[in-house]
């Protein structure tokens, strides 16, 4: 009889240490899917625009949710070693918008919009794409912090990332455009039913080089999508102080465009399913504004208040935060409830802390690896260092 009550003691002692939110969320029941009106896009050329209307599943909002709490704390986990002298050098981040003109709901939402197979290139500002491309956080910080584990072998750095089908991460302020357009022209020239998002900065919008990609795009109707994120501020200048027609989308003038709230993923996943379907209808480039804000300054170097009063900074994180929005809508419509989102912040913080240790630990790469790489598949070749007598082997 002892032994039957402890026995019993003991399951209930076990049922009793099981968390109670665990509890509660398994024994509710959460809708499928829920209906949401989104904000209506300006259109430039266009008859029609993406839907006002949109469903999200259960599945989607959770995963659309994780993975942005992952790029905020990723990006909140890099600032902290930049100043603790982990990182060194560049260092530019993406979460609200972090540093470049980018928020979380941009790059999950973009991705949501587009497939796999699809093609991605952007500026250096590209820690938020690489995640959503396909990469873990343990090699992106890795990475920031020059590690041999980082998903480029610890020499690119915050600037150089690259994952299958993105490519990078560029250092040049505007170059990559041009670059995205050549993507899209491989493409076409392939056959294959893809399109390339091509992303640049407000600040770059007034380069050269992107108006001959978009005419070159448009003459050749190429499956591009040239994506301004326009955060507002050019480093430390206000869009209005910088370029005399602020309606980026109608940048194009012969390229049809549509100004998206960048801050909303749901409104940023249906623009994107929008704009690819129609490049893939062989209809040419397509230009896109996400409209968003950047919480910090535009690099760890910038404090970010020195052009623009706290208050304003305050303001948008109060009303327009991406996670937020989310999280609001799919608590109040019972696609989930605060305590299952609380339980994936938690696993999200433990996953960060957990790369950083890896980030911090991992061996920085030899010295004698300094030339590996230059090509993909080459024999091995010499390649000379500083100075004439130093010489460093390069291995594919």
């Amino acid at each position: 009889m002892r032994k039957m009550l402890a026995a019993v003691s003991r399951v209930l002692s076990g049922a009793s240490q099981k968390p109670a939110s665990r509890v509660l969320v398994a024994s509710r029941n959460f809708a499928n899917d829920a209906t949401f009106e989104i904000k209506k896009c300006d259109l430039h050329r266009l008859e029609e625009g993406p839907p006002v209307t949109t469903v999200l599943t259960r599945e989607d909002g959770l995963k659309y949710y994780r993975m942005m709490q992952t790029v905020r704390r990723m990006e909140l986990k890099a600032d902290q070693l930049y100043k603790q002298k982990i990182i060194r050098g560049f260092c530019h981040l993406c979460d609200g918008q972090f540093l470049l003109p980018l928020t979380e709901a941009c790059c999950v939402g973009l991705e949501a919009g587009i497939n796999p197979t699809d093609h991605l290139i952007t500026a250096y500002r590209a820690h938020g794409f690489t995640f959503t491309r396909g990469l873990s956080v343990r090699e992106i910080l890795a990475e920031l912090t020059g590690r041999k584990g980082g998903c480029a072998k610890g020499k690119g750095g915050s600037m150089h990332m690259y994952a299958k089908n993105f490519y990078g991460g560029n250092g040049i302020v505007g170059a990559q455009v041009p670059l995205g357009a050549g993507i899209a022209l491989a493409c076409k020239y392939n056959g294959k039913d893809e399109v390339c998002l091509t992303l640049y900065g407000d600040g770059a919008a007034n380069q050269g080089q992107i108006f001959e990609a978009y005419n070159m795009a448009a003459l050749w109707k190429l499956p591009c999508i040239f994506i301004c994120e326009n955060n507002r501020y050019g480093m430390g200048t206000s869009v209005e102080r910088a370029a005399a027609s602020t309606d980026y989308y109608k940048r194009g003038d012969f390229i049809p465009g549509l100004r998206v709230d960048g801050m909303d993923i749901l409104c940023v996943r249906e623009a994107t399913r929008f704009a690819a379907a129609y490049c893939r209808s062989g209809k040419g480039p397509i230009l896109m504004e996400l409209q968003t804000y950047r919480y910090h300054g535009h690099s760890m170097s910038d404090p970010g208040v020195s052009y623009r009063t706290r208050e304003e900074i305050q303001e948008v994180r109060s009303k327009s935060d991406p996670i937020m929005l989310l999280k609001d809508r799919m608590v109040n419509s019972n696609l989930a409830s605060v305590e299952e989102l609380k339980e994936i912040d938690v696993e999200v913080r433990k996953e960060i802390e957990d790369a950083a240790q890896f980030a911090t630990a991992d061996p920085e790469p030899p010295l004698e690896e300094l030339g590996y790489h230059i090509y993909s598949s080459d024999p091995p070749f010499e390649v000379r260092g500083a100075n004439q007598w130093i010489k460093f082997k390069s291995v594919s």
